[in-house]
């Protein structure tokens, strides 16, 4: 991970773990320069890694403040920082219903750009927000960068073992949205109806290099998933 995302993902942490709402300034480039131990311009480039992701915004002559993007319970499609962070008030759960080492389907080794037989971790869960269900996701990792999962992990914060543990440094990714249909099964679990609608999101997770590594398919709950997009840029 380059130091300026590092020290990015730091002033991201700092905001939340003390709960600073839109408005707050932050310290000065020299303070947050001497906090982290970093130059200048390393917390110019991280300033501007949190301005694109919509987290702060900065006002020539005054300073840096937090935007205040998040708003309880609603899902940014923009943010790639996991469920953990985005429901961070909430308690959060998972069941893991199938983890298992696959070859990789056609569709998804076409997704994540590879055309020689790669393994895959294939991993089906239901999230719970409250011990309410929340949607049905669908995901396949590719082992070659990330050549270990197993239930604990998989019930716990997918995002927070990638990032944390195996130091994965997860740049951007894309998503696409359709609304659908749920079959049988994935009305059950998520305590609906046969043919209830879903708003059904895919989503590719790409490295620092521009490698996609990660491909899901999220289907959420109609009642119970709230979104928000952010504007940046105008």
């Amino acid at each position: 991970m380059n130091k300026y995302h590092d020290v990015a993902n730091k002033i991201n942490l700092f905001i939340q773990e003390n709960n600073l709402t839109r408005g707050s300034k932050l310290p000065t480039l020299t303070e947050l320069a001497n906090t982290y131990e970093v130059s200048k311009n390393t917390i110019i480039k991280a300033l501007e890694v949190l301005e694109t992701n919509g987290v702060i915004y900065q006002v020539r002559g005054s300073g840096t403040y937090v935007r205040g993007r998040h708003r309880k319970g609603f899902v940014n499609l923009t943010d790639v920082q996991g469920f953990h962070s985005i429901f961070r008030e909430f308690n959060l759960s998972s069941k893991v219903i199938e983890l298992k080492e696959i070859e990789a389907p056609s569709n998804v080794a076409e997704i994540l750009e590879f055309t020689d037989q790669e393994k895959v971790y294939y991993i089906k869960r239901v999230r719970y927000i409250e011990s309410r269900p929340f949607c049905v996701e669908e995901s396949y990792y590719l082992k070659t960068i990330v050549p270990y999962l197993n239930e604990e992990i998989a019930s716990q914060s997918i995002f927070n073992y990638l990032t944390e543990d195996l130091k994965i440094n997860i740049r951007f990714s894309d998503l696409f949205m359709r609304i659908g249909k749920l079959n049988q099964e994935e009305a059950g679990y998520l305590e609906l109806e046969t043919h209830d609608p879903s708003l059904n999101i895919e989503s590719i997770y790409y490295l620092s290099n521009g490698r996609p590594f990660n491909y899901s398919l999220i289907k959420y709950h109609h009642e119970e998933a709230q979104f928000f997009v952010q504007g940046n840029n105008f």
